[in-house]
């Protein structure tokens, strides 16, 4: 059966005394010992406050950075090479006995739309399946743009990406394995879902953003519509608010997914790009796990006009 997805300081103690100790002496312990809470109390409360503003800054700075990377990531399409494979326990049940795989090498063309209402929303249309061609290689995404972005236009994209999730092999059927999926967290439109806290500072990545959904119904669902909440980290450059590290985390009793994705800064388009997906996923009622990794390339530059029409550049 297959499941889908869819998209503390502590106080020192006070010596204790044996044998009679006077009322007065009494009040004057419990007293000391409230001033000395209170002053930890108030020391905790100045540090979270703090950090909450710390990380709202930062979160800010990426909040700006995520829209106007969407702005022009949205006005490319990049080539994906998606290598999934799953993994089972031999039918045979030996424990010396080599696990069964099964695998699938996809190559598609990738890339953002921005829908009224929606935002910027990520299209995949697979083109090639184990070496051998699915469709002519026609950027189809883009050219389905060509003639302006109406509603109907949005129905066959989505329809497009429908059809090439059905090449994902495993028992856990997604259209979550998206690179830039978590960027839409920080999006003012989706912002307000989530709880964010600092974690440790990368001296290569950045500070780490750690994030978790609190508000239903969640960003992504399972099979007949259940909620299933993320949490993740983000690895954020403090001074500009760019995004070089994603992980997500999707766990419940059915179903988990993991999803990692790493940034390269590219120096021609002068923006950081994602290069890598790695990604795990389980249906708990089965003992396969399928696996993925997929990178990109051929970052190919378009021009969105301001009829949202997709127009190439010369």
């Amino acid at each position: 059966m297959s499941v889908r997805l869819r998209l503390a300081s502590a106080v020192s103690a006070l010596p204790r005394s044996t044998g009679l100790v006077s009322r007065t002496a009494r009040r004057a312990s419990r007293s000391g010992r409230a001033v000395a809470c209170g002053f930890v109390c108030v020391a905790a409360m100045a540090t979270g406050a703090a950090a909450q503003s710390e990380v709202t800054a930062i979160v800010d700075r990426a909040v700006t950075y995520v829209d106007e990377f969407q702005r022009r990531f949205g006005s490319m399409v990049t080539e994906e090479r998606y290598e999934q494979s799953v993994q089972e326990p031999s039918s045979l049940g030996a424990r010396s006995a080599r696990p069964q795989f099964d695998r699938v090498v996809l190559v598609s063309d990738f890339l953002l739309v921005q829908i009224p209402g929606e935002g910027w929303t990520p299209f995949r249309d697979v083109f090639e399946r184990n070496g051998q061609k699915i469709r002519d290689r026609e950027e189809r995404l883009a050219k389905l743009f060509l003639n302006g972005a109406s509603q109907t236009t949005f129905d066959q994209a989505r329809q497009i990406m429908v059809e090439s999730s059905r090449y994902n092999i495993g028992t856990v059927e997604r259209t979550i394995n998206l690179p830039t999926l978590p960027l839409a967290f920080l999006t003012r439109l989706h912002r307000g879902r989530f709880t964010f806290e600092l974690g440790k500072r990368d001296e290569t990545d950045g500070t780490i953003v750690e994030f978790r959904e609190v508000h239903s119904p969640t960003y992504i669902a399972t099979t007949g519509g259940r909620d299933l909440p993320v949490s993740g980290r983000f690895w954020v450059d403090e001074a500009s608010g760019a995004i070089r590290r994603t992980e997500l985390d999707a766990v419940d009793t059915a179903v988990e997914a993991h999803i990692k994705v790493t940034y390269r800064l590219d120096d021609g388009l002068r923006l950081w790009v994602p290069v890598r997906m790695e990604e795990r996923y389980r249906n708990r009622r089965s003992t396969a796990e399928v696996r993925g990794v997929a990178t990109y390339s051929r970052f190919r530059k378009f021009q969105v006009s301001t009829s949202e029409e997709l127009v190439k550049e010369p």
